[in-house]
């Protein structure tokens, strides 16, 4: 049942209306937080803005972080609508990593650039996509559940990433732990470094073509969601299992279907974070962006357009926030990290509290209207 349905309230309220009040009030809440250390909200509200959107480096940086956010709440929501909560797009996230230096560091000196990157794309999918479903496979046919198996998957990810490159991918004679660089060849090109090419100047930034794949995986979700068959299936799994059951669909099927989409949309962070930026596997690259992701999904109301636009957000304040740090003497690394955790409770944890009010205005707007009717 969608939220609309549940509160009795028409879908553009719940599409529309209430995540921009949700936002409003986080954005309240958090300048109350600024205005107590003694800086003007408006004031901060201005450098984030412009230090994310005012000139080409910031917005190539704030699209930079928008890329990664749209993997990870592409994740939450294919899983959401199975019925499942994905807690686990970190650990995902850092196993598709490990799929790509692991090809990049193979062939990437085989092999030239036009056939390396679309392998890259795929090993950071299909190893995302099999380190979700041993979960899926759990919850399916051992009754684990899916939030504490993700959980716990998240962990075992980072140690095993740690383990390989202490003991296998660092080179030989370094204190960094961190594999080798790529080839040239098992690189993301930097959308700067084609505008070169094309004769046209940008600043740099660490933006690149994975802004295109992010948005091709926002259309497949939209079709495989809503125009397969196959995605009918899992969402009539997801919205009622044990009448999906007696339709003739399969339930355990729509697991790993559902898992196993969310866990390789995951994985495609390690194409934008490993193969576009580092060039190189290092350790703790997600950076909490697979948990980011649950609150992109939920403000986005699970669906790819609403997940773009919340992928902006946090994008913005991403950016911003690292501007307001510098900008103002008070505004520490720490306080932006509160802000952007106000915001992230308010807009998406607490996404449906408003819900309530917002159902008893419009039943309301409606008996006035039927009275004068």
């Amino acid at each position: 049942m969608s939220n609309a349905q549940a509160f009795q309230m028409p879908r553009w309220m719940d599409l529309v209306l209430l995540p921009l009040w949700n936002l409003l009030v986080a954005l309240l809440v958090a300048g109350g937080v600024v205005l107590l250390i003694g800086e003007s909200p408006l004031q901060a509200l201005s450098i984030l803005l412009n230090g994310a959107l005012g000139n080409a480096r910031g917005l190539g940086y704030t699209l930079y972080y928008a890329t990664t956010f749209i993997f990870t709440g592409l994740a939450v929501a294919v899983a959401f609508h199975g019925g499942l909560f994905n807690i686990g797009g970190e650990g995902q996230a850092t196993f598709g990593g490990l799929g790509v230096a692991l090809l990049a560091l193979w062939l990437g000196h085989r092999l030239p650039a036009w056939l390396v990157l679309p392998l890259v794309v795929l090993a950071a999918a299909l190893f995302g996509m099999l380190w979700a479903a041993v979960p899926a496979y759990l919850q399916a046919w051992r009754g684990s559940h899916i939030v504490i198996t993700t959980i716990m998957f998240n962990f075992l990810a980072a140690s095993l990433n740690v383990y390989l490159l202490v003991n296998w991918l660092r080179p030989a004679g370094s204190m960094s732990v961190e594999s080798s660089n790529f080839a040239d060849g098992a690189r993301m090109p930097a959308l700067h470094q084609l505008a070169e090419k094309l004769g046209l100047e940008l600043p740099s930034s660490p933006l690149n073509l994975s802004l295109v794949l992010a948005l091709l995986a926002c259309w497949f979700v939209t079709w495989f969601l809503w125009k397969s068959r196959a995605g009918y299936a899992l969402r009539a799994v997801g919205s009622a299992p044990q009448a999906a059951h007696y339709a003739g669909m399969n339930p355990r099927l729509q697991v790993l279907i559902a898992m196993g989409i969310s866990g390789a949309l995951a994985g495609l962070v390690g194409v934008n974070e490993i193969s576009g930026v580092q060039g190189k596997l290092t350790l703790d690259f997600v950076a909490g962006a697979g948990f980011t992701g649950i609150a992109v999904s939920l403000m986005g109301r699970n669906h790819p357009l609403g997940i773009i636009l919340a992928s902006l957000l946090f994008g913005v304040l991403y950016q911003g926030g690292v501007e307001v740090s510098f900008e103002l003497p008070r505004f520490s690394r720490e306080m932006v990290v509160t802000v952007q955790g106000l915001i992230v409770l308010f807009a998406g944890a607490m996404a449906m509290v408003s819900a309530p009010m917002f159902a008893r205005l419009y039943a309301s707007f409606k008996r006035r209207e039927a009275a004068r009717g």
